[in-house]
């Protein structure tokens, strides 16, 4: 053998030596190919798409609007929630339950490109029906915060936007439908269903407005908004039925597995308590 070959040999194997055993081949091992094999996924480029209103989409006066339109709600919330807190401090596990809950629905997205978006269910719905619109917006907020802090879903410059949409358009869209459908003589399985789709239907409608009121520039509102809803249109629509059924589900289930804690929430009252109860 060659010297040069030779000496580039025992270099090799010197080299070798000091790798720690997984980058090493051989048994026990998974080879240095291997490991640059399962890299390339984490190192590739691909396509992301945020959640809810993208972080910089919003023109800053726009994004400062929509701080100052949910400065209220946020305030008259905190008040609510002190207020049914001091009532009966068991609320509270059961607010930060819900916020859990609208977190986990909505952080299931479906992109949207066209729209600078994306689509997913809200769960503000079925948060109104418990706790109420007021709490709702707060829960809808928390969530949002957190995803936009921590999954880049969403900003902080949109997170008002996002949760005006959300928190206060479809918290008070499902409640509003919950308790319309309930006087009119739906059962809870109706009403339910109801509030879900149109809390997620309201949220998407509200959410479109705001997107075209922010990006529109010099051209006309009317058109951009059809565009976006029509964008929003092939995943909301199962979505928002979707949805309707999950809240349908969450609410008959309570009834029938604690329906004090409707009572106790003011869902129902105690005539409507099953007989079993």
């Amino acid at each position: 053998m060659p010297e040069h070959v030779a000496a580039y040999s025992r270099r090799r194997e010197l080299d070798e030596s000091c790798l720690p055993p997984l980058v090493k081949g051989g048994r026990g091992g998974f080879g240095l190919r291997t490991l640059v094999a399962l890299s390339l996924p984490l190192l590739s480029a691909t396509p992301a798409f945020a959640m809810h209103i993208s972080e910089g989409i919003l023109p800053f006066p726009w994004a400062a609007f929509w701080y100052l339109a949910l400065a209220p709600f946020v305030a008259l919330g905190v008040r609510h929630l002190n207020a049914i807190s001091r009532e009966d401090l068991s609320l509270k596990p059961l607010v930060g339950l819900l916020a859990a809950v609208v977190f986990i629905i909505s952080c299931m997205p479906i992109p949207v490109p066209t729209a600078g978006t994306c689509s997913h269910p809200c769960g503000t719905g079925v948060a109104a029906i418990l706790v109420g619109p007021l709490v709702s917006v707060l829960i809808a907020a928390v969530s949002l915060l957190i995803q936009g802090l921590f999954l880049a879903h969403g900003g902080l410059s949109t997170l008002g936007a996002n949760t005006f949409s959300m928190g206060v358009v479809g918290s008070f869209a499902g409640w509003l439908a919950f308790r319309g459908s309930r006087r009119l003589g739906g059962s809870l399985a109706v009403s339910g269903f109801m509030a879900g789709l149109l809390a997620d239907w309201a949220t998407y409608a509200a959410t479109a407005g705001i997107l075209s009121l922010g990006i529109r520039g010099e051209a006309s509102f009317t058109p951009l908004f059809v565009k976006v809803v029509l964008a929003f249109l092939p995943t909301q629509l199962p979505l928002g039925i979707l949805e309707g059924v999950i809240t349908a589900g969450m609410v008959t289930l309570l009834y029938r597995k604690r329906p004090d804690l409707l009572v106790k929430m003011r869902v129902i009252t105690e005539k409507e308590l099953p007989a079993h109860a």
